[in-house]
């Protein structure tokens, strides 16, 4: 599974280009599936299965897009200045290294006049892709770059750009091949433009009219010196969302995950997200209303070059979801 992850993190694919990251997944889905199709946005629609008695059809959601950042202007010295796509914290941002569409690579500077104990604001970096003028800089406006930054494994902790969510699309590649019988009709939905608003999930619900959701995702941790209060840790196990500033998981579905990790011995932690949410958003609120939840990997460092995860939260997120999708259910 490591080398799926490594696969699949290092692939550049920011939010709107995920046609690289569409075709390596499509690669490892095919030959499990049933059927497999892409819609409009890009979704990557995997189905497995039929309903039986007792039987739902379920749809499963992790993104494929990433964080990344857009040309917006470009200096006579050819210097770049640029926008984000997605939410990016400004901290990590010196000295990262990017690549853009057309492979051109380059690295993140700040200016020089700013105080030391300021923190920067986005527009005060900008790109140094060895250009010294506007006419003979390699990109143009509206290109789009995304962080360069080699998988790593630290022990047990793995760390990598992108983490979030490819490694939710692993964990749903690893569920897919692990799956041995299931009385549910089956939708992988590996999603685009989540980053900007869970867009591509949007659309491919209101088309698959699942009656069950689970958006499979990252999570922060409240692990690290002098973080904010939150009961997830790195190692704990996966989380069961109940809320995000985006929805209330539904009670019926955080009890189904709870109870299922509790009866499968599978160490989980429950999470309250103050900021930012998932896929499952879109999910629960389309046509008239779907009963929708989240299985959270804990991830530190979310939104920077560097993501990190447990190799062990992994894992138990695959038998955790193998778990749920594998018994019938009456909800």
């Amino acid at each position: 599974m490591k080398q799926l992850i490594q696969k699949l993190t290092e692939t550049f694919s920011p939010s709107g280009f995920e046609s690289a990251i569409r075709e390596v997944i499509k690669q490892e889905v095919q030959p499990l599936a049933d059927e497999v199709r892409v819609d409009a946005l890009g979704n990557l629609i995997v189905r497995k299965g039929a309903k039986a008695k007792n039987g739902k059809r379920i749809m499963l959601a992790a993104h494929m897009d990433e964080i990344g950042l857009m040309v917006s202007h470009i200096d006579e010295n050819g210097f770049i200045r640029f926008s984000n796509i997605g939410g990016i914290r400004t901290g990590g941002l010196l000295s990262g290294r990017v690549q853009f569409t057309n492979g051109t690579q380059g690295l993140i500077g700040v200016e020089r006049d700013l105080f030391a104990a300021k923190s920067p604001t986005f527009s005060q970096y900008y790109i140094d892709v060895g250009a010294t003028s506007a006419k003979n800089c390699p990109v143009k406006i509206g290109d789009v770059a995304a962080f360069k930054r080699p998988f790593l494994e630290l022990g047990q902790r793995l760390v990598a750009k992108s983490m979030d969510d490819r490694i939710g699309c692993a964990v749903l590649i690893e569920a897919l091949r692990a799956l041995k019988t299931s009385p549910h009709e089956l939708y992988f939905v590996f999603t685009t433009q989540e980053e900007v608003g869970p867009r591509g999930a949007a659309t491919s619900a209101f088309g698959i009219d699942p009656e069950i959701g689970l958006a499979v995702d990252v999570t922060l941790t409240g692990d690290t010196p002098k973080s904010k209060y939150m009961a997830i840790s790195l190692g704990k196990g996966p989380a069961v969302k109940v809320k995000d500033t985006g929805m209330l998981s539904d009670q019926h579905i955080v009890e189904w995950m709870c109870s299922t990790a509790e009866k499968k011995r599978i160490p989980y932690q429950r999470e309250v997200l103050d900021g930012g949410s998932t896929d499952a958003m879109a999910i629960q609120m389309t046509r008239s209303g779907v009963l929708a939840g989240c299985l959270s990997v804990p991830c530190r460092y979310v939104h920077t070059p560097s993501e990190m995860v447990d190799y062990e939260d992994v894992q138990n997120s695959v038998k955790l979801l193998v778990a749920l999708i594998s018994a019938p259910l009456n909800l």
